[in-house]
């Protein structure tokens, strides 16, 4: 194994701005700079090219299984969900994989 990777898609509930997504990317950018244990780190706003499309994505590298388990659980990713992903959250699908 070369890494562990985390992937995940978020639909917002009717409403969200386009602000509010922007915060959710600005505040999860800021993480690498906090948990040191994430190798890479991608996220965007759906670029709205096809239809039914997730509104947002994430893209996290990992050494391993055990340095995606610290980002999981470190409370500075778990504040910011709770703070500013979970409040406009529709639906979330993720998948954690091997490179």
């Amino acid at each position: 194994m070369s890494g562990f990777r985390h992937v995940v898609v978020f639909k917002w509930v009717e409403g969200t701005t386009v602000s509010q997504q922007e915060e959710v990317a600005e505040r999860l950018r800021e993480l690498p700079g906090t948990i040191p244990e994430i190798r890479a780190y991608s996220v965007g706003l759906d670029a709205g090219l096809s239809e039914d499309n997730a509104d947002f994505a994430v893209v996290a590298d990992f050494d391993g299984e055990a340095e995606f388990i610290v980002y999981r659980d470190h409370p500075a990713h778990r504040a910011l969900i709770k703070e500013y992903i979970a409040p406009i959250i529709a639906s979330r699908l993720a998948a954690q994989y091997a490179l």
